[in-house]
């Protein structure tokens, strides 16, 4: 881990337009079958709920979230593949949560690969629970992966 990434705490910000550029890269860096630019561009249009987290001026995670009708549908998470396992993703879980909250959600619903045995802890560590799957949901080497779909109360968030 860089110096930087140790004396400065990562900021949680809005995404911005002119973000997309460098989420799409970290995205392109992080997963096989990654979004493209211009999904992210899309939500931003759309006015979905997307943030940043960055140290030094550098993204070093994002997440994006869709919130209607009293629910909110975590669409996408990431961090920088080098800084995992560092509970980064749990605070920017927890900050998901929290906008999920203020925007009026009552539950939070994710899907997740299977085969994410890390995401899967965080997410049951997060007190989500599993709901069901959607067969085939995801591109896979080979075919497709299906999804855990999960769902958490946010009223349940302490």
């Amino acid at each position: 881990m860089s110096a930087a990434v140790e004396d400065l705490p990562p900021q949680l910000r809005p995404m911005r337009q002119e973000d997309v550029p460098a989420v799409a890269a970290l995205e392109q860096a992080a997963y096989e079958f990654p979004w493209s630019a211009g999904i992210f561009r899309d939500c931003l249009l759309a006015g979905y709920t997307a943030v940043t987290l960055e140290t030094d001026h550098e993204i070093v995670g994002y997440a994006v979230m869709s919130v209607a009708a009293g629910e909110a549908h975590l669409l996408n998470i990431c961090i920088a593949p080098h800084l995992r396992r560092r509970g980064i993703a749990r605070r920017l879980l927890q900050h998901m949560l929290e906008l999920a909250m203020q925007s009026g959600a009552e539950r939070l619903f994710l899907e997740v690969r299977p085969s994410n045995r890390d995401a899967m802890r965080l997410y049951r560590a997060a007190g989500f629970d599993v709901i069901g799957v959607r067969r085939g949901y995801y591109r896979a080497v080979g075919g497709n992966e299906d999804a855990v779909v999960l769902v958490r109360r946010i009223p349940d968030q302490a």
